[in-house]
């Protein structure tokens, strides 16, 4: 399950709460921008546009606090590519999710002789979880807020989204309450406030699940491919990453027949044309 992608969920599909808790602005005239970055593709998690200030709230989510390349550098990379392409002044912020000791969640800049770049770090198990339950799309991070006692703090959380009007908006919000919940609760506790049975019905669930299994089969493929022929180009990672479950599991069996990158570079456009 990717902790991740509800986070990414929750800001592509409700920006303006997260521009009002991170911004403390009150704007609605918010776009949301391509999360997808040019010159070797990288993605962000989320690109919110204010539009009447010309600027740019940028998100990155991390459960883990280790990343490749490390994060401050990721974060300068994003950022010279959101202005190289925007031209605005951007507020970056990293959520970390999951409570930890490690420095890369108490670290907010990048100092490389001359090169200076900060950004900005909100670590959940230290904030209020006050702010949080006043909005439905975050809800799902008040379950990781600052807490003394965690029955409470689920029930306060229940309790919101038992309020939710909506049936469809009130099962995606219940999957993604559930799903972050895990990273801080027992499953017995979760259940004893929760109704799993919102989650299951709630098509983003069915999503997350679906994304995970294909990520899984695209790891596996690629790691097949690379002790088959070696060194898989970037770009060609990139097409067997766009392939639907049944081309992976399709190349899954090709692969075996390979000899090097030029054997995929065929089997690929063979794809594509079908």
């Amino acid at each position: 399950m990717s902790f991740d992608n509800i986070c990414k969920y929750l800001a592509a599909s409700y920006p303006e709460p997260f521009v009002r808790w991170l911004l403390a602005s009150n704007a609605t005239d918010i776009q949301l921008l391509p999360s997808e970055l040019s010159r070797d593709p990288i993605r962000a998690d989320a690109v919110i546009r204010l539009q009447s200030t010309n600027s740019i709230l940028h998100l990155e989510f991390q459960t883990l606090p280790t990343s490749t390349p490390p994060l401050p550098l990721r974060m300068l990379d994003y950022w010279v590519r959101l202005y190289r392409q925007y031209e605005c002044p951007i507020e970056q912020v990293v959520i970390f999710l999951q409570e930890t000791t490690n420095n890369a969640a108490y670290t907010n800049q990048l100092s490389v002789g001359n090169t200076q770049h900060r950004y900005r770090v909100v670590r959940l198990w230290e904030q209020d979880a006050a702010p949080l339950l006043t909005n439905p799309a975050l809800l799902p991070l008040a379950v990781l807020a600052r807490t003394d006692s965690s029955a409470a703090l689920l029930e306060q959380v229940a309790t919101q989204v038992d309020m939710i009007e909506e049936p469809q908006q009130q099962r995606n919000i219940s999957a993604c309450v559930e799903v972050l919940a895990s990273l801080r609760f027992e499953p017995d506790l979760i259940r004893q406030y929760l109704r799993e049975e919102l989650m299951r019905e709630s098509p983003i669930y069915q999503e997350i699940i679906q994304e995970g299994v294909q990520r899984g089969k695209q790891d596996t493929v690629i790691r097949l491919l690379t002790r088959r022929i070696g060194t898989v180009p970037p770009q060609l990672q990139a097409q067997v990453q766009s392939l639907s479950i049944e081309q992976l599991d399709e190349l899954s069996e090709a692969l075996f027949d390979f000899a090097s990158a030029t054997d995929l570079t065929a089997w690929l456009q063979q794809e594509l044309m079908r």
